[in-house]
């Protein structure tokens, strides 16, 4: 899969925009606040429909005009497809092949974007949170029912707890609050099963490429850690007992607090490496190897998951790693995967890397080669 054309309209710092692609690399350079990152993130905003950079849709919207429209048309094995995604204070409204879809999970997935970042090297040694997005953002790509159950999911708990905080009378208020219990528990265990899956599938990929890139001197292990004791081990019943019986448990403490206390959402992520929590313990190389590790299984997964490599975005991760690392990054990627690139200039570029690149230049939201 590679993108053919990219077309922005008052997005960010970019009145209009419209440049062409082939497969390959594609090295952006400019100083910082130019709009390098903004050209990159408007293709991960047009594959997830929302972007790694902020929770606010208003942001991607240029000063002072009232939306912004992103348009890619994109080469698959099946052939070509357009998206256009617009976004305004009303909302969102997505194509595909000019066909407006009625759900958004209809269109994620159609572009596949894994995005490198300096800050994703919190996925190790950040907060949970950054796990949990992680996994929500990349699952989604690769399934569709995942989305449509996390959206269902996070629907439900918005409707629980609405009416854990309105409790007035028990009598009145609890079957219903049971009829959501029972809901959410249902959907909770469709996530966990997708969950189980995805990263066994990534861990095995990680396992892979980090034992490569360390030369078979450390092993990496990714355990999921959930907040409700459940396990990969257990199947569907087993899983729906356990939460009925926590929520039982929970019942009298949820009504008294006005909200939701067992949540998928509070799960996590730990890296282990040689048996060792690398969050821990781990040295900022091996941090830095495990995340690198991490995002190269990304690509491999979704080459698995879909029969097509992602396009692969690296926004300003160069100067992060050192030599070796960055070795590492091109030899995984070589020929396979249309990438773009943003880096401050050309300086400590890999002379292979320039050598196969488009170099276009960025300064104040105008693109030239």
């Amino acid at each position: 899969m590679y993108v053919k054309r990219l077309t922005l309209q008052h997005f960010r710092n970019y009145a209009t925009l419209e440049l062409e692609f082939q497969p390959g690399i594609y090295l952006f350079i400019g100083d910082n606040a130019q709009g390098k990152t903004n050209l990159l993130e408007s293709l991960y905003v047009l594959a997830m429909t929302k972007s790694h950079r902020t929770s606010k849709d208003k942001e991607l919207i240029q000063w002072h005009k009232a939306h912004t429209t992103l348009a890619a048309e994109l080469e698959k094995k099946y052939g070509s497809v357009t998206l256009e995604l617009h976004i305004s204070q009303r909302g969102k409204r997505a194509k595909l092949n000019h066909l407006e879809q009625k759900r958004l999970s209809d269109y994620i997935g159609t572009l596949n974007v894994v995005m490198f970042a300096p800050e994703d090297l919190e996925l190790v040694k950040g907060s949970p949170q950054v796990r949990r997005r992680f996994i929500d953002m990349e699952l989604g790509q690769v399934s569709a029912n995942y989305l449509y159950d996390l959206g269902r999911y996070q629907k439900l708990l918005m409707q629980r707890n609405a009416l854990l905080k309105e409790w007035t009378d028990r009598e009145k208020h609890r079957p219903m609050v049971d009829v959501f219990t029972q809901q959410l528990i249902d959907v909770a265990v469709k996530l966990y099963q997708k969950r189980f899956k995805f990263l066994h599938k990534l861990e095995q990929w990680a396992q892979e490429i980090h034992s490569r890139i360390t030369k078979g001197k450390e092993s990496l292990e990714i355990r999921y850690h959930t907040a409700t004791g459940i396990d990969q081990t257990m199947n569907e019943e087993e899983m729906t007992h356990l939460l009925t019986q926590q929520f039982a448990k929970m019942r009298d403490r949820e009504e008294h607090r006005g909200s939701t206390l067992i949540d998928p959402h509070r799960d996590d992520l730990i890296f282990m490496v040689n048996n060792r929590n690398v969050h821990t313990y781990g040295s900022q190389g091996q941090q830095r190897t495990a995340a690198l590790s991490l995002k190269l299984a990304e690509i491999e997964l979704i080459k698995e998951e879909i029969g097509e490599y992602p396009v692969l975005l690296l926004d300003d991760v160069l100067s992060e790693l050192d030599d070796q690392r960055r070795t590492d990054l091109l030899q995984a990627i070589q020929d396979k995967v249309q990438t773009f690139v943003t880096n401050t200039s050309t300086e400590g570029i890999d002379s292979r890397l320039l050598a196969q690149a488009r170099v276009y230049y960025v300064r104040e939201g105008h693109i030239a080669s």
